[in-house]
């Protein structure tokens, strides 16, 4: 059985990856509609890795005996400049995300909940992985430069 504070932070969690699923959704129509459909491509594929999160955190917390719950999701931006710009945004989101996976990873180890510790340290890879993808995708466009824009455009396509 998961105590209803613990219960109260994976819901807080499942509801920020629903959000950042809509933030990847909203940059995939934004770059679609900008004519970059590789860039637009791994946004897609993006959005539906983190509703594959959201999903996953909350069949576990069914198994526990806890209640999963969608809170409002609030509005994600419509607009970004160039596709540096929005892969900056997707770099420091990831990051913001990689401290709400730690802060649930801190509250399971305050409520001694050793199962959901080790459920959530899987979240913590991944996101030094999502990080340093994001960090890589931003490097490789700034050392492309707007010349190289298109290379990077078809890389991406191959997700």
């Amino acid at each position: 059985m998961i105590t209803k504070k613990l219960e109260a932070a994976i819901n807080d969690q499942i509801t920020a990856e629903f959000w950042s699923s809509n933030l990847y959704l909203q940059m995939a129509f934004y770059l679609e509609k900008e004519g970059w459909d590789g860039f637009a491509h791994w946004m897609y594929k993006q959005a539906e890795e983190e509703r594959e999160h959201a999903l996953d955190m909350a069949h576990y917390l069914i198994k526990r005996g806890g209640e999963a719950k969608v809170a409002m999701i609030d509005v994600v931006p419509s607009g970004w400049g160039s596709v540096l710009e929005v892969f900056e945004h997707v770099y420091q989101h990831e990051c913001h995300v990689s401290e709400l996976v730690n802060t649930v990873v801190d509250s399971a180890a305050a409520e001694n909940d050793k199962a959901t510790q080790d459920f959530f340290w899987k979240y913590v890879r991944e996101q030094v992985e999502e990080e340093a993808t994001a960090a890589g995708i931003v490097d490789r466009l700034k050392k492309a430069g707007e010349n190289g824009l298109f290379y990077v455009d078809a890389q991406l396509a191959q997700r």
